[in-house]
C-alpha cells in the first residue's frame, strides 16, 4: 500500500504519510481495538482516532489499513472519515483550537474571538500556523452554552473566553507553556488526545470536574428547596416489564389448566355434555 504525499494548508508535504504501511505496533493496536466489539466493524471510529494519533490526520494508508483489518472497502472507510468533522484529511497542528460560532456563543463573542485569532495567527479556517503548533477551526455547538463563548483545545473546554484571553491562550500554546483547561485538566497534544479517543487511557481521567458550577445551578437550587421529581404513579420501565411478564405467566397458567381439564374428560362425556365426575353425573349412587 502506498500513500500520496499530501500538501498541508501552507504548502508543506506530510512526511508522516509519504508512503509505505503503518508501523507494525499501530497495526497490532488497530487489531486490538476490533477485539473490543462483538462486530468488528463497530471498531471503525476508534480505529480512525488511532490513525490520527499516529499520522496527525486520516491518511490514505490509514484508510487502507482499517479496510484490510475489517474486511471492508477503502471507500466505506473513507465515507466515514469524510462524514464526521472530527476526522481530518489535512495535517493538524499540536493544538487544535476550535472556536464555537454557533448561535449563543456567536452573539456572546464567539465571532469576535474567531476573527481576532485568524488575524493574530495569520491563518484561515481549518488552517495551521507555519510553526505547526496551532490549527484553527470554527466549530458547531460544544454543548457548553452556560459558559459561552467557549473555545476548545484538543477537546478540552476553555470557558467564558474573550478575544484577549483567546489570544493569550494560543500564544502560551505556541511558546510551549503548560496550559490547563478552565475546568482543570492539563492540555495535551492533538495526537495524545486522539490516542485517548481511540480507547487507550492516559490515566488522567480524574483531572478536573465532570461538570462546572454553572451547569449544576439548577441541581443546587432544587436541593436547597427540597424539590424532587413528582411521583406520578408511573411504574419504571423495569416495573412495567415485570408486570407484563407476570401477566403473561398468569395467562399461560390459565391456558394450561384449561387444557388439563379437557384431557380429563372422555370423548363420550364431551359429546354428551357430561363432566368427568361420576357423582355429579348421577353415576355411582344407590338406586
Amino acid at each position: 500500500m502506498t500513500d500520496m504525499v499530501s500538501t498541508g494548508p501552507n504548502g508543506a508535504g506530510s512526511a508522516a504519510s509519504a508512503g509505505g504501511s503503518l508501523p507494525e505496533e499501530t497495526m497490532r493496536e488497530l487489531r486490538e481495538i476490533t477485539a473490543r466489539y462483538p462486530q468488528a466493524r463497530s471498531a471503525l471510529l476508534p480505529m480512525l482516532h488511532l490513525v490520527q494519533s499516529v499520522e496527525g490526520r486520516v491518511t490514505s494508508r490509514g484508510i487502507e489499513a482499517c479496510a484490510d483489518i475489517l474486511g471492508i472497502s477503502a471507500a466505506e472507510v473513507a465515507g466515514v472519515a469524510t462524514f464526521y468533522t472530527m476526522y481530518k484529511r489535512r495535517p493538524v497542528g499540536d493544538y487544535h483550537v476550535g472556536v464555537c460560532t454557533n448561535t449563543l456563543c456567536a452573539v456572546m463573542g464567539g465571532d469576535a474571538i474567531f476573527e481576532r485569532l485568524k488575524d493574530h495567527l495569520d491563518v484561515g479556517n481549518d488552517e495551521t500556523t507555519e510553526d505547526g503548533k496551532v490549527t484553527l477551526e470554527h466549530v458547531e455547538c460544544n454543548a457548553a452554552c452556560d459558559y459561552a463563548p467557549v473555545v476548545m483545545v484538543n477537546w478540552e473546554f476553555m470557558d467564558n473566553m474573550t478575544p484577549e484571553s483567546a489570544t493569550q491562550l494560543v500564544d502560551d500554546l505556541r511558546e510551549g507553556k503548560e496550559v490547563h483547561s478552565t475546568r482543570g485538566p492539563r492540555i495535551c497534544t492533538w495526537r495524545e488526545a486522539e490516542r485517548v479517543l481511540a480507547g487507550f487511557p492516559d490515566d488522567r481521567a480524574d483531572e478536573g470536574p465532570a461538570a462546572g458550577p454553572a451547569s449544576l445551578v439548577g441541581l443546587q437550587v432544587a436541593r436547597e428547596n427540597g424539590w424532587t421529581a413528582p411521583e406520578s404513579g408511573r411504574r419504571s420501565v423495569s416495573g412495567r416489564a415485570r408486570g407484563t411478564a407476570e401477566a403473561a405467566a398468569e395467562a399461560a397458567d390459565t391456558r394450561r389448566a384449561e387444557a388439563e381439564t379437557k384431557l380429563d374428560r372422555s370423548p363420550a362425556d364431551v359429546e354428551g355434555g357430561k363432566g368427568s365426575n361420576p357423582e355429579a353425573d348421577g353415576k355411582g349412587t344407590s338406586e
